[in-house]
């Protein structure tokens, strides 16, 4: 009886047992959940942060490739395409040396605004720098300038787009082609940046490829003194010096050449708009810069002497495409069609560069406080669409302008003088900044491995350089009249500018 009183005793401290462990092993397991489901939030929150973080920064997805390629994109563009028949008109076969002389100045405005970005990785473009070696308006100034620059030399190329389409459809509306143009520049904005690199890298490769063949095939021309049935004499070199001379319009027709080339250059800077989104800037910045003048001479001086000797350098169309009209003169009207495609991807390509870059300085400008915040705000796939969409909205502008002046060419030299003018500046400041950088930050510049050369000096060059441009554009009526409207745009900002910096006062 005892006996079985101690084994129910046992059985009963068992059972106790047992379910005290399994009461604790509830708790355990309990406690682990809990701290899982804890860990597990606590993850998920560092990801949604991460992803956040991301999301709210611009991202190095360009490759060496896109850069190279945007570079080149950004250096041929509608004012070679379009505006060389105007600048070939008014200097004649000296206009290879204004484009030479223009490359040359260009070439060292570029190597001082690679040596400023690359001495700090900070700076996202060249407000940034100018902002921080002249001061906050600097930078203010700078940024909505550019801004302002590329929705001009947009509105240029939405332009000139409705004249290529005229081409292939002389009866359908200005208009129509130009909206058609913004709203496919928008989308194709909307996408990611690399993928916007890999568009840009097939926009610009249609233009080499295009140019090079134009080369080819003219040289091709003059070899074997191709004869067109339209002209009396075969393609030859000597049309460059037989009429005329290479100076047949003397000094100031050689002078007159810079007013339209100038523009022919706008976007070589565009690189700099790159540099917060390219992997390995010190190595892809440096490179693309360096392939100017080898990009200058193939694409600009190759292309007018092949231009200009296969069609003498009086036939070529004012008002059109001299690299179209070389095929249509020459009896080659479906190789013009061709061409036709070409500049028309070139113009587009341009627009789209500059879609590109003012959606980013607005970007950058918000940052800074000086745009509204709503332009600093990234699409999941880390693009500014609110100041997409605004860039975009301004581009229309160049639908109105189609709609009131049919006259595609007279609309096209006054957008393209107010941006050569506004890109001057642009220009003059990262030159201003590279002199103060030289000055207050010698230390940068000494283990700088990416340094201007003859820096200060040429630096003065190219100031001089600009400051006799802008002279030169007052001796045309034209050009005169887009001038005036410079004035206008430096007095606005400088309101909007005064306002931001009494409303920052406490």
């Amino acid at each position: 009886m005892e006996e079985n009183k101690d084994k129910c005793s046992v059985f009963v401290l068992l059972i106790y047992i047992i379910e005290t462990l399994i009461y604790q092993l509830k708790i355990s397991l309990k406690n682990v959940n809990k701290r899982e489901y804890e860990k597990m939030v606590e993850q998920t929150e560092i990801d949604t942060s991460l992803k956040q973080k991301k999301h709210q920064h611009l991202q190095r997805s360009l490759t060496n490739r896109h850069v190279q390629l945007i570079a080149i994109g950004g250096a041929i563009g509608t004012g070679l395409f379009m505006g060389s028949g105007q600048s070939i008109a008014l200097a004649g076969p000296s206009i290879i040396f204004v484009y030479m002389i223009i490359g040359f100045i260009l070439f060292f405005v570029m190597r001082a605004m690679g040596e400023l970005l690359l001495s700090n990785l900070q700076y996202r473009s060249f407000s940034d720098f100018a902002a921080d070696f002249l001061g906050p308006w600097a930078g203010f100034f700078t940024g909505w300038t550019y801004w302002f620059c590329w929705i001009i030399t947009g509105i240029a190329d939405i332009v000139a787009i409705t004249a290529y389409t005229q081409f292939w459809f002389p009866e359908s509306s200005h208009w129509v082609a130009s909206l058609l143009a913004v709203l496919l520049l928008f989308l194709l904005n909307l996408t990611a940046v690399k993928l916007f690199g890999e568009i840009e890298f097939w926009f610009a490769m249609i233009k080499i490829i295009a140019i090079v063949a134009l080369i080819v095939v003219g040289f091709g021309m003059i070899l074997i003194n191709y004869l067109p049935l339209s002209f009396s004499s075969g393609a030859s070199v000597h049309h460059l010096w037989q009429d005329g001379g290479m100076f047949p319009k003397g000094l100031m027709g050689f002078f007159a050449g810079f007013q339209i080339a100038i523009f022919a250059f706008v976007g070589i800077e565009l690189v700099g708009t790159t540099a917060a989104e390219t992997k390995d800037p010190e190595i892809v910045l440096p490179r693309a810069i360096n392939s100017i003048p080898i990009r200058i001479i193939v694409f600009y001086v190759f292309s007018l002497i092949t231009i200009m000797s296969v069609t003498p350098w009086r036939s070529v169309t004012l008002n059109q495409s001299p690299f179209v009209e070389l095929f249509v003169l020459v009896s080659f009207p479906a190789v013009a069609s061709v061409i036709n495609f070409v500049v028309l991807t070139s113009a587009l390509s341009s627009a789209n560069s500059g879609v590109f870059s003012t959606s980013r300085m607005l970007f950058g400008l918000a940052k800074k406080g000086n745009a509204p915040k709503q332009f600093s705000h990234l699409s999941r796939y880390s693009v500014p669409a609110h100041g997409l969409t605004f860039s975009c909205v301004c581009l229309l502008g160049g639908v109105i302008l189609i709609y009131l002046i049919p006259d595609v060419m007279r609309v096209f030299t006054l957008v393209t003088t107010v941006s050569a003018v506004l890109f001057i500046f642009v220009w003059s400041m990262i030159l201003c900044s590279y002199l103060i950088y030289r000055k207050k930050r010698p230390e940068l510049h000494k283990k700088s491995r990416y340094k201007m050369p003859a820096g200060i000096f040429m630096s003065w060059v190219c100031l001089v350089f600009f400051a006799f441009i802008i002279l030169l554009l007052t001796f045309e009526t034209h050009t005169r009249q887009a001038l005036m409207v410079i004035p206008l745009w430096f007095i606005i900002l400088s309101m909007v500018y005064w306002l931001l910096q009494k409303r920052k006062q406490p």
